[in-house]
């Protein structure tokens, strides 16, 4: 292993979407991740889910009182615990917050979840879309007179949770490392959703921003900060809202003699965009792209997902990777010293038990009366 938190032992209690992914980035910063699955869990195509990435995996029963205190054992020489459960879940197996602190004091415990650990939402069902609503932060997705659109899962799951967690995790770590104490990291999505609009809150604070979506600069509200089709059909990204940015751009696009308004007249926006609309449909994407790429205009195109890995500088930075015949994103960000990598591929659940658990002190007469008893299986290669 490499990266900035070699030696740093992780369990995960397997989970989906922003669990596991705070597990991979600590798994991709070289944390030893221990993911601990059902038994005979069924995954599809379990090697190619790359948000597993880097970890091994054991199978436990949990309902298996042996089971509870394999995982126990485990938090006993472990740094960290990530979990993605409902609020009481753990604390009902048996695993919760006050059983695996006492076991390890210096344990840093990581709680996943929508709504957080309390407040009258905390027991409900809920994703992503439900979380980003109640932030505050879906309704700024949204054209001026259109119903707001999801960002994916992206804000929610995976900035609003994973990072968060990832985030509040290391924070934990170090403080541990000072205090010698343990604690619980309680990581809500709609937390960490309402705390990326941070910066809308202060430029509402300060007035130059509108609580009516679609009519701002960042929110497809202005001319010079939007996406437009082109005589292809497909799309550029165009981002240049400071003055000089914005000159650069009028004049790469024969416009700078043009009769202009003020870039900044509110009033003028909706017609600047049909006129801007015009203009980007004279010519292809490509076309667009040779002219205005890699200068002061802003201009970018809107790449898919299967053409994001073949431009320029995703290609010289490496941002993408092909590992054991998978595309996907490669760890970031990167470090001068100490370089992050993809410790393995995805494992299929409990493919590590015996081999994993051995490495973590268990000895060949316990695995087997734990195999011989249910606690723990083995999957078949």
């Amino acid at each position: 292993m490499s990266g900035p938190l070699q030696g740093t032992k992780v369990i995960e209690m397997a989970g989906i979407g922003p669990g596991p992914f705070a597990a991979m980035m600590l798994a991709d910063m070289g944390a030893d991740v221990l993911r601990v699955d059902r038994p005979n869990a069924r995954v599809l195509n379990p090697h190619q889910d790359v948000l597993n990435r880097g970890r091994r995996s054991v199978a436990v029963d949990l309902k298996h009182p042996d089971g509870v205190q394999t995982v126990l054992r485990l938090i006993e020489q472990a740094d960290a615990l990530l979990e993605g459960f409902r609020p009481g879940v753990m604390e009902r197996l048996g695993l919760g917050p006050d059983e695996c602190l006492a076991h390890n004091p210096r344990l840093v415990y990581g709680r996943m979840t929508g709504w957080g650990q309390d407040g009258p939402l905390a027991n409900a069902a809920g994703h992503d879309i439900n979380y980003i609503a109640i932030a505050g932060v879906l309704n700024n997705f949204v054209r001026n007179g259109q119903a707001p659109t999801p960002p994916l899962n992206l804000v929610g799951d995976f900035g609003g949770g994973g990072l968060l967690l990832a985030f509040g995790m290391v924070c934990g770590l170090l403080e541990a490392a000072r205090s010698g104490q343990g604690q619980v990291v309680d990581a809500a999505m709609v937390d960490g959703s309402a705390i990326l609009t941070t910066m809308i809150y202060a430029f509402l604070a300060m007035g130059i921003w509108q609580d009516a979506p679609g009519t701002n600069m960042l929110d497809t509200g202005a001319h010079f900060y939007e996406v437009y089709e082109t005589a292809d059909g497909k799309y550029l990204a165009v981002g240049a809202i400071e003055h000089q940015f914005y000159a650069e751009l009028l004049q790469r696009t024969g416009l700078e003699n043009e009769d202009m308004p003020y870039q900044m007249d509110r009033a003028h926006w909706p017609a600047m965009k049909e006129r801007f609309a015009a203009l980007f449909k004279t010519k292809t994407r490509d076309e667009w792209q040779q002219l205005l790429e890699g200068t002061d205009a802003c201009v970018a195109p809107v790449l898919s997902l299967s053409e994001a890995h073949e431009h320029p500088h995703n290609r010289a930075r490496q941002t993408f990777v092909q590992r054991d015949g998978v595309l996907q994103p490669a760890p970031a960000p990167r470090f001068s010293r100490t370089g992050a990598d993809i410790a393995g591929p995805p494992p299929s659940p409990g493919e590590h038990t015996d081999a994993a658990l051995a490495d973590w002190g268990f000895s060949p007469e316990e695995l087997a009366k734990l195999r011989e008893t249910g606690a723990v299986t083995q999957a078949e290669a």
